[in-house]
């Protein structure tokens, strides 16, 4: 059974930082472009970050870049989120997906695109 368990969010202060995890169990990571998403509340769902199948290519939502990193261990089966400077703007569910593309530079940061969704983790940014 295909499955992506994320983990690490929380509640955090203005400035500080957060790592996310997303670990994929039940397909072979290496096979698996993913996306990082969020949807703050009132909001829809909008695109942070997404990294290739081999972690060659990434990308980052404008509102994101210079602050978060997204990586991935093939081996371990994880993909991370790394979010720093954090803001109160930042707070929403985060969620990771696996998009089973067969290019490999393929970097999906359109929920369409998606193949397989994880629940999501609370991430609050607040004093």
């Amino acid at each position: 059974q295909l499955q992506l368990v994320e983990s690490g969010g929380g509640l955090v202060q203005p400035g500080g930082s957060l790592r996310l995890s997303c670990v994929v169990s039940g397909f072979t990571l290496d096979h698996y472009a993913i996306g990082w998403f969020r949807q703050a509340p009132g909001k829809e769902r909008e695109g942070v970050s997404c990294i290739s199948r081999s972690g060659g290519r990434r990308n980052y939502a404008d509102s994101v870049k210079g602050r978060f990193t997204v990586s991935r261990d093939n081996l371990k089966n994880t993909v991370y989120l790394q979010m720093n400077s954090l803001s109160p703007e930042d707070t929403a569910v985060y969620y990771c997906a696996a998009d089973g593309t067969a290019f490999q530079a393929k970097c999906p940061m359109t929920s369409g695109d998606m193949d397989y969704w994880g629940k999501g983790t609370l991430v609050t940014v607040s004093s």
